[in-house]
């Protein structure tokens, strides 16, 4: 027998989950935070146990609560895929479907797409975003740029670029009441973070660029956090606080001035950039060039700009 279970508020729950916090869920479903909250409380009603643990940051599944969210997730992305293949039965053969973060579409995809668009006008790129925790899906994208340890079974992966670790701000505070030109000035700044998805147990994190580096990391005045690095730089442009910058995001900003080093530290991360892909699909043209033309990228991409902070009298 089928249950008539309750949908919405079975998705509800799975963004929960996956996003560790009521508020990043009720952005990605397009309601209230209250409403998501007042979704999983029915939830746990309806079942009779209790399914999170509630905290002022994160937000954790219970033993049955995993359970029940690897279950909603793994058959949501059955009916996704079988969806998606029905709907992209006509794609056009003169289009690639690229599926990667919003982050890094946003950052250091979309400018320079322009370059494959001029070099191959016969060929349309069209980007699909996600957050890259379900794992990459050939029915839903032809090539997908996952960030992490490289991990997805059944397809070809393979490295497009490591990233180095180093904060970065706006020219502006260099000077100032409190400039910044040691590590420990950091104190007097606002601290810009990134909201890393669980990864791996060493995220490119403050904490990480501290102790690769034997620094002691200091209390900021205070603490900003962000649900997406692109957020996260565009802050930091801004004059926002000080942000831990990831390399390939931050290239273009160091080089025309909109972001300066102010420290020489720097930290090389576990994580990389990966090519997705299935094991046939290169032998596709279009496939081949744009593989062709993102790996020419992202080894002729600006190199890193020197620190520019005062140095230590």
């Amino acid at each position: 027998m089928i249950l008539n279970l309750p949908y919405t508020a079975l998705r509800a729950f799975e963004a929960v989950v996956r996003h560790a916090t009521f508020s990043a869920a009720a952005e990605e479903l397009g309601v209230s935070q209250s409403a998501v909250s007042q979704h999983v409380k029915a939830l746990e009603e309806w079942l009779g146990h209790p399914l999170m643990t509630r905290g002022a940051r994160r937000s954790e599944p219970t033993r049955d609560g995993a359970r029940l969210a690897r279950a909603i997730a793994e058959g949501l992305g059955r009916i996704t895929d079988v969806c998606e293949d029905i709907r992209d039965k006509r794609r056009a053969d003169n289009t690639i479907v690229i599926s990667c973060l919003p982050g890094f579409a946003f950052i250091w995809l979309f400018p320079r797409l322009l370059k494959f668009d001029l070099a191959h006008p016969h060929l349309s790129i069209s980007i699909a975003t996600d957050t890259g925790l379900s794992g990459f899906s050939g029915a839903r994208a032809d090539i997908g740029i996952r960030y992490g340890m490289g991990n997805n079974p059944g397809f070809k992966v393979e490295p497009l670029m490591g990233e180095d670790l180093f904060p970065v701000c706006a020219p502006a505070l260099l000077d100032g009441e409190h400039p910044l030109r040691q590590p420990s000035d950091i104190a007097f700044h606002t601290q810009l973070r990134d909201e890393f998805s669980p990864f791996t147990r060493n995220p490119p994190s403050w904490e990480f660029w501290a102790n690769e580096n034997g620094l002691t990391l200091p209390r900021p005045a205070r603490v900003r956090n962000f649900g997406q690095s692109n957020m996260v730089i565009q802050a930091a442009i801004q004059g926002g606080g000080v942000a831990l910058g990831r390399g390939p995001l931050v290239v273009d900003a160091l080089v025309d001035g909109r972001l300066v080093r102010p420290f020489a530290q720097t930290a090389r991360s576990r994580l990389k950039y990966w090519l997705v892909y299935a094991e046939g699909a290169p032998d596709s043209e279009k496939i081949r060039l744009f593989i062709d033309w993102i790996t020419s990228e992202a080894a002729d991409q600006p190199k890193l700009p020197p620190p520019v902070g005062h140095p230590i009298a």
